[in-house]
C-alpha cells in the first residue's frame, strides 16, 4: 500500500503527466463542442438514394435481393431509396449526382462505386457489409437444417423451399440497421469516440513513466530500486496499478464532463461503454509499457514516440476527418484492424449504431490480443536489461 500511495505522489506531481492525461482531453472536448455544437442539430438521417446494378448475380442472390428491398421499403424510416438500373444507367446516375453510390455484384462478391467520402457513403458500405453476414449466417442454418433433417432420416429435401422459409424467417426479425437520428445521431458522435480512444491510449504516458521510474539508467528513483532490498518486480506492479488509477480517474472526468457539461449521449448502453473504456485504458497502458521498455531513449523521446502514435492511430480512426475512418477501412483495412484507437471507436459506433454485440465483441477481443502482445514484446525487452554501471 506504502508503495501505490508512493506512486500516485510521484505521477501526480509531474505536470505533464496530468496535462496530457487530464487536462487536454478535456480541452480538447470543449473545442469538439464549440466547432460541431451548430453543424447538426440532431439532424434526421436523410434517406440515401442508391442504385443497385440488377445483373444476373443480383438476380440470382435472394438474400442481397430481399435485404436490399427490406432497407428500402416505403416509409419514413427507411435507409435506402433504391434505383435498380443497368449499369451504364448507374454510372450516369452517379455522374449526375442523383445517387450517393451503386452496388454491383460480381459473383458473390459486391462492389461499391462511389464519387466522394461522406456520411451516406459510410452508411452504404456497413450496410452492404451487414448484408453480407447475413447471408453468412443464413448460409449457416440452411447448412445446419439440412445435416438435422439428414440424420432424421429425411432425404427428400425441397432446397428451394427450404432457402424461401429461412429468408422469410430473416425477413420477420428487425434489421440489424435502423435510423435512431430521432433520438441521438449526430454525425460527429466518431470524434468524441476518438477523443476517448485517444483518453485511453494517453494513459500510456503514465505507464511510461512507471517503466522509466524502475530503469536505474533514466531515474534516481530506478537506481534506488535497483540497489535497494525492496523486490524490483513488486515496485513496477504497484507503479502501473498506480498509472491504470490515475488514467480511470482521467476517463470519469473526461466521460463526466462530456455527458453532464456538454450533453453528449453515448447510447444507453452503459455498462458496455465502461467495460470498452477499461479495456481500452488497458491497451493503453500495454502500449506505454512497450514504448518504455522497447526504446532505449531519454524521457522526452518516448513521449513523443508515444504521443506521435496514439495520434497517428486517431487520425486513422476519424479524429480529423470521420470519412478518414471510411477510407482506411475501404482500402486499408487491415491499418485499422491493427490500430487499438480504431477497435475503440469502433466499439463505440457498434454499440450506437447496432442491434447486436457481434462486432463489439470483436473490438473487445481484438484489443485484449493487442494488449498481451504489447506485454508480451516488453517482457522480453526488460529481460534482456542489463547494466554495467549505474
Amino acid at each position: 500500500m506504502f508503495n501505490l500511495i508512493y506512486s500516485l505522489k510521484i505521477m501526480l506531481k509531474k505536470k505533464t503527466l496530468v496535462f496530457w492525461t487530464i487536462a487536454f482531453p478535456l480541452i480538447l472536448a470543449t473545442m469538439f463542442n464549440l466547432a460541431f455544437s451548430d453543424i447538426e442539430n440532431n439532424e434526421k438521417l436523410d434517406i440515401i438514394n442508391i442504385a443497385v446494378v440488377k445483373n444476373d448475380d443480383f438476380v440470382k442472390n435472394d438474400v442481397f435481393k430481399e435485404s436490399i428491398k427490406i432497407l428500402s421499403e416505403e416509409g419514413e424510416d427507411r435507409l435506402f431509396s433504391t434505383k435498380y438500373t443497368s449499369l451504364k444507367e448507374a454510372k450516369n446516375l452517379l455522374k449526375d449526382k442523383e445517387i450517393s453510390g451503386y452496388v454491383m455484384l460480381k459473383g458473390e462478391k459486391p462492389v461499391i462505386t462511389i464519387n466522394s467520402n461522406g456520411i451516406n457513403e459510410t452508411v452504404l458500405k456497413f450496410a452492404v457489409d451487414e448484408i453480407m453476414q447475413q447471408k453468412e449466417m443464413l448460409t449457416d442454418v440452411i447448412d445446419k437444417e439440412v445435416e438435422n433433417m439428414i440424420k432424421n432420416g429425411e432425404f427428400n429435401i425441397d432446397a428451394q423451399k427450404l432457402k424461401d422459409d429461412t429468408i422469410d424467417s430473416l425477413n420477420e426479425e428487425e434489421t440489424n440497421i435502423k435510423d435512431t437520428s430521432n433520438k441521438n445521431l449526430s454525425y460527429t458522435m466518431i470524434e468524441f469516440y476518438t477523443l476517448i480512444a485517444m483518453a485511453c491510449l494517453y494513459g500510456g504516458i503514465l505507464s511510461m513513466e512507471a517503466i522509466n521510474q524502475n530503469m536505474p539508467n533514466l531515474s534516481d528513483t530506478g537506481k534506488r530500486v535497483f540497489v535497494g532490498p525492496t523486490k524490483k518486480g513488486k515496485f513496477l506492479i504497484t507503479s502501473l496499478i498506480a498509472s491504470y488509477i490515475i488514467q480511470l480517474t482521467g476517463l470519469i472526468l473526461l466521460f463526466s464532463y462530456t455527458v453532464f457539461i456538454l450533453k453528449v449521449d453515448y447510447g444507453s448502453n452503459l455498462p458496455l461503454i465502461i467495460l470498452l473504456s477499461l479495456v481500452g485504458s488497458f491497451a493503453g497502458l500495454s502500449l506505454g509499457i512497450m514504448v518504455g521498455s522497447a526504446f532505449k531513449s531519454n524521457e522526452n523521446t518516448k513521449t513523443g514516440i508515444l504521443i506521435a502514435l496514439t495520434m497517428l492511430g486517431c487520425f486513422l480512426s476519424g479524429m480529423m476527418g470521420i470519412t478518414m475512418k471510411y477510407i482506411i477501412d475501404t482500402n486499408v483495412a487491415i491499418v485499422n484492424k491493427l490500430n487499438p484507437a480504431n477497435m475503440i471507436t469502433d466499439g463505440f459506433y457498434s454499440l450506437y449504431y447496432y442491434d447486436t454485440l457481434d462486432r463489439f465483441w470483436l473490438n473487445i477481443i481484438s484489443l485484449i490480443v493487442f494488449s498481451f502482445i504489447m506485454l508480451i514484446i516488453s517482457f522480453f525487452k526488460l529481460r534482456r536489461q542489463k547494466y554495467d554501471s549505474l
